[in-house]
């Protein structure tokens, strides 16, 4: 073990003793659920029999990506059970929401636990996976080093490397070694992710984004047909997957945009419905409909606050074009292909670096508009709002450019579930059992995979 992969396991261990009073605060917070707390220390493993692969996706995007990885690995090892691990409340809940009702009864979900070397063993030890899969950036040291020492042949899918956590990797190659070395796969987002893995140890290629492959945002179509009656005939515009400063943005655009558009509505999804009390105070002075209170617009309401979960498809459908948030204060910007599958013009802002190869082919397409905020975010705003609002063509023929570049990639998860169900059989070379009948025949002569499989496991 490095000397930094060393204090990273004492300073872990040591803090063990204050990290239940940080996640009861998490628990006040509406981050944590109370009564599933003990999956944070690595308790309640319900293991099914048979073989089980693990996937961890930390939060709401890496979860979404992966269903239809799920789908295509479920379809190719029928008996294949799957344990899928997150690390926020929001991803828990979609993650129900959205996996198909015929693999309820094959995947599990649990809270990961906290990277203490302990909870690690006990959660790896409760549910000994036959493999693990690991999504995006979320690379936790003691869980993936006691993973490996278990034999668990881990993967890293979509994997996503920034410069900036490059360089920060960097200064650590020890540690990096460490982190990188165990996983017999990595498959990067875009080719610039996998020269910054392979910079730092990783055998890393780049296949294509899962995000790409995602299936349409889902909308209960009686509630679209019933808002669709109730704004019929008004100019609706969605600004999306807000943060905090861009709702108060967009309902400064709203005032400015009001009087050159008769019966504007502008509805604002916070990334986080919880701060829905907070948003609504910003909008002193407009009528503000909040659905989080079960509140419908009336005729005069000028603002719909739909701070509720998982109704991004219901909006993305009902408005005529769409601001994805995250993109106008420095976050790194949301997913702006969810609107393009659905046909809604797609406006952002300047800060969209989580999503920069995604942002590239939809400029390119001519399949999006970009916010230039320059000193007035809320002029610059309002102008692009009003551009689509005014020109119904242009938007149009933007929303089919952007969905013409979200159809791509629609083949990749069947790809990537091929490369991965091998790693079930690195398991049994290692003598942790006998290949299963799931990984015989055409599952393995699937597409060829070409990424890089460590034949020391």
């Amino acid at each position: 073990m490095t000397p930094l992969a060393c204090a990273w396991h004492w300073a872990a261990t040591s803090a063990a003793p204050l990290l239940p009073a940080y996640l009861r605060r998490r628990v006040r917070r509406g981050k944590e659920i109370a009564e599933r707390l003990p999956e944070r220390f690595g308790l309640g493993a319900a293991r099914p029999d048979g073989r089980l692969l693990w996937l961890h996706a930390a939060s709401v995007g890496e979860t979404l990506s992966i269903l239809p990885l799920i789908d295509a690995l479920a379809a190719a090892a029928p008996r294949l059970s799957f344990l899928v691990t997150t690390g926020t409340v929001t991803s828990a809940t979609l993650l129900a929401r959205r996996l198909a009702p015929a693999l309820a009864g094959r995947v599990s979900h649990r809270f990961i636990p906290l990277d203490v070397p302990g909870w690690v063993a006990r959660f790896l030890d409760g549910w000994r996976p036959d493999a693990g899969v690991f999504v995006e950036s979320e690379l936790w040291p003691n869980l993936i080093g006691a993973a490996a020492g278990r034999g668990v042949p881990l993967a890293l899918v979509n994997g996503r490397m920034s410069e900036v956590s490059a360089r920060w990797w960097a200064r650590a190659p020890g540690l990096a070694r460490r982190v990188f070395a165990p996983f017999a796969l990595v498959l990067a987002q875009t080719e610039a992710d996998s020269t910054r893995f392979r910079a730092l140890g990783a055998r890393a290629e780049s296949w294509g984004n899962l995000k790409y492959a995602a299936p349409p945002l889902p909308v209960d179509a009686a509630e679209l047909g019933r808002l669709r009656a109730l704004v019929a005939g008004r100019p609706v515009w969605l600004a999306a997957s807000t943060h905090p400063g861009e709702e108060a943005i967009a309902l400064a655009a709203h005032r400015r945009m009001a009087s050159a558009h008769p019966g504007l509505l502008t509805v604002i999804v916070p990334r986080h419905p919880e701060r829905g009390a907070e948003i609504a105070a910003l909008a002193q002075g407009l009528r503000l409909a909040r659905r989080g209170l079960a509140e419908d617009p009336a005729a005069d309401t000028g603002v719909l606050l739909a701070d509720t979960l998982g109704e991004l498809g219901l909006f993305y459908r009902l408005a005529d074009a769409a601001f994805v948030g995250g993109s106008l204060v420095p976050h790194g910007g949301q997913n702006p292909l969810e609107p393009a599958r659905l046909g809604c013009p797609v406006l952002l802002g300047p800060n969209a670096w989580n999503f920069a190869e995604i942002v590239a082919r939809l400029e390119d397409a001519g399949g999006l508009a970009r916010v230039v905020p320059g000193p007035d975010p809320a002029a610059a705003l309002a102008e692009a709002v009003s551009a689509m609002l005014t020109s119904p063509d242009r938007g149009r023929a933007q929303a089919e450019a952007a969905a013409g570049v979200a159809a791509e990639e629609a083949g990749l998860p069947q790809r990537i579930a091929a490369a991965l169900l091998p790693l079930l059989s690195l398991r049994d070379e290692a003598g942790a059992g006998t290949p299963g009948p799931d990984m015989a025949g055409s599952v393995i002569a699937g597409p060829p995979a070409t990424g890089i499989v460590d034949d020391r496991n």
